[in-house]
């Protein structure tokens, strides 16, 4: 297995339960001896099962995480060479001549990541306020909320997070920082909502978060750019499957799909997790594939 990142190894057990594992399989159609791009590899656990779908299946498995790489490492190295594994963000992937048979996505931050409290992603416990999914990148969730400031700060908490009261969350936060971890920022906001919005179905610092956590990663920006060039990527018939978590992703990855010349959308509405697999993985509740096909042209 060819291995390509950096030397830093995961300090924790990367798990990532695959979200709607079989219909990818089904919506890839994996052929025997297909080569397929698994741009957002995570722990491995879509990649084994595309291997494990037809005889010699090759994988090519990106992720911008290289504790992630570590743990896709492990979890396909009975598959020995016909994985070949890529610290680096889609966005920047360049094949070459390579041509795939089908691609997959699966976006957003992973269910390790969003665990591990020390990356930041979660208020659920104190953690550094960071959010990168590639730490080699210098720009963090603390830079953004202790510098930025509060129009600023507040138009990106309405237009990353759908927040409504992004204008009063902004200003309590502009008042009281700096700050330095996870908790101190969400109970921050807690307080900067009437006490009516602080028992809703969600804690009132999650839109904010998810706004942070897309511009920290400029999660938008380099899905766009994904989706223009991946077609190209595709031998004619290959098939590129999107998994999107919020309507922000869903939105862009439904009309750049119908908008390609070089695509024919399979998936007239999304696919969603079933009522057996949401009961086993919560997560998968919010997850939507969406399918298209390579046209000749």
């Amino acid at each position: 297995m060819s291995r390509e990142q950096d030397d830093r190894e995961s300090p924790f057990e990367f798990r990532h339960i695959p979200v709607l594992g079989q219909e990818v399989v089904t919506g890839l159609a994996i052929k025997a001896g297909g080569h397929y791009l698994d741009a957002t590899v995570g722990g491995g656990g879509h990649s084994r099962l595309i291997l494990e779908a037809a005889p010699a299946v090759k994988i090519t498995g990106l992720d911008q995480d290289a504790w992630a790489i570590a743990a896709a490492q492990e979890t396909l190295a009975p598959f020995g060479d016909r994985v070949r594994l890529y610290q680096t963000n889609f966005a920047a992937f360049d094949p070459g001549e390579c041509r795939f048979d089908g691609i997959l996505a699966d976006l957003g931050v992973s269910s390790a990541q969003f665990d591990t409290s020390e990356r930041g992603f979660s208020f659920q416990k104190t953690a550094p306020l960071d959010m990168r999914m590639d730490q080699r990148q210098a720009l963090t969730a603390a830079d953004l909320v202790n510098t930025w400031e509060e129009t600023k700060l507040a138009n990106l908490i309405y237009t990353y997070g759908e927040e409504r009261l992004s204008r009063q969350i902004a200003r309590r936060i502009v008042e009281r920082r700096p700050f330095t971890t996870t908790t101190d920022l969400a109970d921050t906001i807690f307080h900067a909502v009437p006490r009516s919005y602080r028992y809703g179905r969600i804690h009132p610092a999650t839109r904010t978060f998810q706004a942070l956590r897309i511009a920290v990663n400029r999660e938008l920006e380099v899905l766009e750019t994904f989706l223009a060039q991946a077609p190209n990527w595709l031998k004619p018939e290959g098939r590129l499957a999107v998994i999107s978590f919020h309507s922000l992703e869903d939105r862009i990855v439904k009309h750049r799909l119908k908008e390609s010349p070089l695509l024919q959308v399979i998936t007239k509405k999304p696919i969603v997790a079933g009522e057996e697999e949401v009961e086993k993985n919560p997560r998968a509740r919010s997850a939507k594939l969406r399918i298209a096909e390579r046209i000749e042209n």
